[in-house]
């Protein structure tokens, strides 16, 4: 069972797999409820999440309402905790939304949410992340979660989300990081979808990311915190949100100039 899931969610083009979500979750839900687990996202508990990797699977991760996995998890409970992202008045700008989010953002209504992606049916402007149309300094907060890894200038996508950021503003860019490499790994002539996925990790990403991620986001003007935020929450509570330990949050500011 757990083999044909991987094989159904990875031969899937996303954004069919996304219109394909919304007919299935109900079923899930209804299947998988209890108690032992809990999406803070939604509020809703499961006797077990279900199994999600592209390449090698991890067991309870993927929660069946919101479609969140741990690092949704994490970010939603630094935003609500440690962030005025539930109250002040914000203008957001989310590139290649989450569907784990999309709903809840849409629903607060101290936001003005924009969503953006060059194929996503979630996306409100179909846009190139390296030639975004928007203005400078026009958005608060940015969300771009595991999208950089699949950009070829990198280093663009960067000076562009800095540009369209008000200063003061701030935002979460996520990438999967490879914590044992001192500098990202990247070849532009690996292009086969076999090479990518053996070199890469996954068909689609152009670099593995290493440690240096945060230097090149402070190249492109920001300053970075590196936010360990499961050293904030009970490890009963980790557990139980089917967190990932030592989970690093890429919090970046845009300062004043």
């Amino acid at each position: 069972m757990k083999k044909l899931f991987k094989q159904l969610i990875n031969s899937i083009p996303r954004p069919i797999l996304i219109r394909l979500s919304y007919v299935v979750r109900p079923i899930l839900v209804w299947f998988l409820k209890g108690n032992r687990y809990y999406d803070p996202i939604d509020g809703q508990g499961y006797y077990k999440m279900l199994p999600y990797g592209y390449g090698k699977q991890r067991d309870n991760v993927l929660a069946p309402a919101t479609f969140s996995l741990e690092r949704h998890r994490l970010m939603w409970l630094y935003l609500i905790n440690e962030t005025n992202f539930q109250t002040a008045k914000l203008k957001v700008l989310h590139i290649a939304p989450e569907q784990a989010f999309y709903k809840m953002f849409r629903r607060m209504r101290n936001l003005e949410y924009i969503t953006s992606d060059l194929e996503s049916p979630l996306a409100d402007v179909k846009a190139d992340i390296c030639d975004l149309p928007f203005g400078d300094d026009t958005f608060d907060v940015i969300f771009c979660n595991h999208v950089l890894e699949h950009i070829p200038d990198d280093h663009q996508a960067m000076r562009e989300l800095f540009r369209v950021m008000k200063p003061s503003g701030w935002g979460i860019f996520q990438v999967p990081i490879s914590y044992q490499l001192p500098e990202t790994y990247e070849d532009p002539t690996i292009t086969s979808k076999e090479e990518r996925k053996e070199k890469f990790g996954q068909y689609d990403h152009v670099r593995v990311y290493g440690l240096d991620y945060y230097q090149r986001l402070e190249n492109a003007g920001f300053v970075v915190d590196k936010v360990d935020y499961t050293k904030q929450i009970k490890a009963e509570e980790v557990i139980r949100y089917c967190l990932e330990k030592g989970e690093i949050l890429p919090v970046v500011r845009k300062p004043f100039t």
